[in-house]
């Protein structure tokens, strides 16, 4: 029965492992001044100043 338990932890935590669900985390940290730039390349500028 030990492999159920590692099986439903897998499906417990598959949530986390998605890369919608890992961007968005980041994505909302991110500074109102970043995710409201009008281009990519006004955006980049200003994520190269934050980080």
């Amino acid at each position: 029965n030990g492999h159920n338990l590692k099986h439903r932890k897998f499906h417990l935590n598959m949530r986390k492992n998605f890369l919608t669900v890992r961007v968005t985390e980041h994505w909302n940290r991110l500074p109102r001044e970043a995710v409201g730039s009008p281009s990519l390349q006004i955006f980049k500028t200003r994520l190269g100043v934050i980080l």
